[in-house]
Order: C-alpha cells, then structure tokens, then sequence
C-alpha cells in the first residue's frame, strides 16, 4: 500500500480526530503540540535514558560528520506533499540503505500516514521546525515553541521517539541559535551539499545537475540534503536522482551510513 493509498483510507479517521482535539490543520498547533509549547523554556519532552548527540556534535552546525572513514549520510527534507516519498522509499528498502527525514510539524500533522511510513520503514525522523520560519527572526522562546511543537507532532504521527537531529530552516543558523537547540537536546544537523532538487526544472535544475553536486560533496562524513513533495509542481527531482546517487557513492567506495551511529547513551552525552 503506497503512502498517498493509506492518506486516503486515513483520511475520515483524521478528521474526526481533528474534531475531537481541535485541530486547525496549517493554521496552528494541535492541543498536544499547544501544550508543549506552552510548557516554556528548557529541554523538551524526551526519553531521559534515550540517546543523545555526543559532545562532538555540539556547539557548532555540524556539516560533515566527525569521522575520517569513507562514509556519508543521505538526508531527506520534508514540508509539502507526499510526492516522491513512495519511490524514495522504495529505492531506499531495494538497496538496503538508511536515510534520515526531516519533517516539519506542519508535514506531520497535514501527512501523518507519510510520517508513519518513513518510521515503519525503520528510517530515522529529525526535527526540521513546527513551521519553518527563519529562526535569526524569533527570540528563544519561539525558537523553543517552533522546536518542541515539531517533536510532539511527530511523536504523535510516527509513533516513535524522534531523534535528536534538528535542521533548520533555510539552513539558517547562528551561533545563539545554535546553542538554543543545543540546550533542547538537539544536535544541529546541516548539510555538506544541498542537490537543489527542490527547485525543479522551473528552477532550472536537472535530475544530472542534482547528481552532480551531490557528487562533487562526497568527502568522509558528507551530509547530503535531499527533499521529498513537489510543492504541488508534480515533479521530485531528488527521488529521481537518488538512485544515480547511490551508485557513484558505491561506486566510490563510499558507505552510505545511518545517522544514529554517532548518538551515544545518554549518561556519556557530555
């Protein structure tokens, strides 16, 4: 059963769970994500005996992975619709290899059978904001709200513990934004090349020009950034190229690795 199938055989139950929760679809917070963002400063809600991000991976955005083995990390965005997300996983599970998602709260909340079949895949799931705004707009206590509503969102579509990776929207950080999810529990999670599948051919990207500067960022620890949805344009670059990618990175040597080998218990984070 694909992804758009189980939308749709979902979609009744959603609406009458919205009706019971309150729910205002990309207009605002559920009440659970409400509730969390009304909770204020400080860690947010996690498993205290979950695994955390290293030292290592804190204080600064981490674009390349602390290591000098020949491996690098497949990473997907995800904010709009469900399209590409079917193919990527299909071509994810017929290699055998993990990628990471960042799903914002709004995609979680509008797209929780998306969510849920990223997780039931055994992929990991990031945190890419409640809304995606510019966090070098927002003071701490916002950032905070944006960050724990996100997690509660997708806690509650994927039914599992959300990992402690956060990307920021636009890839807009600071060192005072950085630290604000560092305190949250959360490693900041970029990229070493973005494909820029995103923009699509109206943007005047190709499946090749993708490819290649994928390609020409593959380094020990490299972070590729992809996106998943189409922003309704109908076309996903990335799901795509994702293949091709996969087959320079072997090609050359590269492991393509899961990003939760560089999380440790939580008694040795700091």
């Amino acid at each position: 059963m694909t992804v758009v199938d189980v939308e749709r055989r979902s979609a009744l139950a959603g609406l009458a769970w919205a009706g019971c929760t309150g729910f205002a679809g990309l207009a605002g917070f559920t009440s659970s994500s409400a509730a969390a963002a009304a909770a204020g400063p400080g860690r947010t809600a996690r498993a205290a005996a979950g695994p955390r991000p290293p030292a290592s991976l804190l204080g600064d955005e981490i674009r390349r992975l602390p290591t000098s083995r020949k491996v690098l990390a497949l990473t997907f965005n995800a904010a709009w619709d469900v399209d590409g997300i079917d193919a990527v996983l299909a071509e994810l599970r017929r290699r055998r290899l993990p990628a990471t998602f960042f799903p914002t709260g709004e995609f979680a909340e509008a797209r929780p059978a998306a969510v849920r079949s990223i997780a039931d895949a055994g992929h990991g799931l990031g945190n890419h904001s409640y809304s995606h705004p510019s966090f070098d707009d927002l003071g701490t206590a916002e950032r905070t709200r944006e960050v724990r509503a996100a997690d509660e969102a997708i806690r509650a579509a994927s039914g599992v513990e959300p990992l402690p990776f956060f990307r920021f929207p636009y890839s807009s950080t600071s060192p005072e934004t950085v630290a604000d999810v560092n305190e949250l529990g959360y490693a900041a999670i970029e990229f070493s090349a973005d494909t820029n599948g995103y923009l699509g051919p109206k943007g005047g990207m190709t499946v090749g020009k993708a490819v290649e500067r994928a390609v020409d960022a593959f380094a020990p620890g490299a972070i590729i950034q992809m996106h998943v949805g189409s922003n309704g344009a109908g076309v996903v670059l990335d799901a795509e190229a994702l293949p091709l990618i996969a087959d320079a990175a072997l090609a050359d040597g590269y492991e393509v690795i899961d990003l939760r080998q560089f999380l440790v218990p939580a008694a040795e984070a700091r």
